[in-house]
């Protein structure tokens, strides 16, 4: 009998996991071995990660689970670090590597999907890769909500002003989709939280949106970017276009 077909898709995101529902709905076990190679054993589903961040929805509402989705799928939860396409070969480092002191483990493929998925870009600006927060996973999105509260709390029971100044200002860069959402709903999740803090006022917290062309959203439109800089602007959202950061040190 004929073998079926090693299919290997390489990431586990958006791409890679809709990709293998459909080859799954598609092809019958003796016809194809579907294989998800992904460092994390879920989808995340990044629309809704400001949300997360902010509270409004828990974050396992954000991700999918692979393996319940997948069912007629291998998923091994790792990280390709080569391709040899020449001899249909991958090289996948798993979780169990450095546990046994051993190898990678090499995977045998016929077809090769490549959807690794995106990172938050670390521009070559002083103290950016050190002291900038990303916004791609569930991680970071939990991780900054804490930040800001944690922010809050040293605004609180510091003396310093220049300290609570601080403490109390938060940047973000990117006029997109992503830097925009999440600036409004931590921002809206902060001045919530302030009330419940006797010497902060919600008006002391202090949110900047920074953007290095002339427009935010530029993916609904002129119109659109320019009602919603109106509108954050009307929240008391320092909406800073024309603007580039220059170092994120000290």
């Amino acid at each position: 009998m004929k073998e079926p077909a090693r299919i290997l898709i390489v990431g586990g995101g958006y791409v890679g996991m809709y990709t293998a529902l459909r080859l799954q709905r598609k092809l019958r076990t003796d016809e194809a071995q579907v294989t998800v190679v992904g460092p994390d054993p879920y989808m995340t589903y990044q629309p809704f990660l400001p949300e997360a961040a902010a509270g409004s929805i828990s974050p396992r509402h954000v991700v999918v689970p692979l393996r319940r989705t997948l069912p007629q799928c291998q998923i091994l939860v790792g990280e390709a670090t080569a391709v040899d396409h020449a001899r249909r070969a991958a090289t996948v480092k798993t979780l169990a590597t450095d546990e046994e002191g051993g190898g990678a483990v090499e995977l045998r493929y016929d077809e090769l999907v490549l959807a690794p998925g995106s990172v938050s870009r670390t521009l070559p600006i002083p103290g950016l890769a050190e002291f900038g927060i990303g916004f791609k996973t569930v991680e970071e999105a939990i991780g900054l909500r804490n930040h800001v509260l944690e922010q809050l709390d040293i605004a609180s029971s510091t003396r310093d002003p220049e300290v609570r100044d601080a403490a109390l200002t938060f940047v973000f860069v990117g006029g997109g989709y992503a830097g925009v959402e999440a600036l409004a709903e931590l921002e809206d999740m902060a001045r919530y939280a302030a009330r419940y803090y006797h010497n902060i006022r919600p008006d002391d917290v202090r949110f900047i949106l920074v953007e290095a062309t002339g427009r935010i959203l530029p993916e609904v439109g002129p119109e659109m970017g320019q009602y919603a800089v109106r509108e954050l602007r009307g929240r008391n959202i320092d909406v800073r276009l024309d603007t580039r950061p220059v170092s994120y040190t000290h």
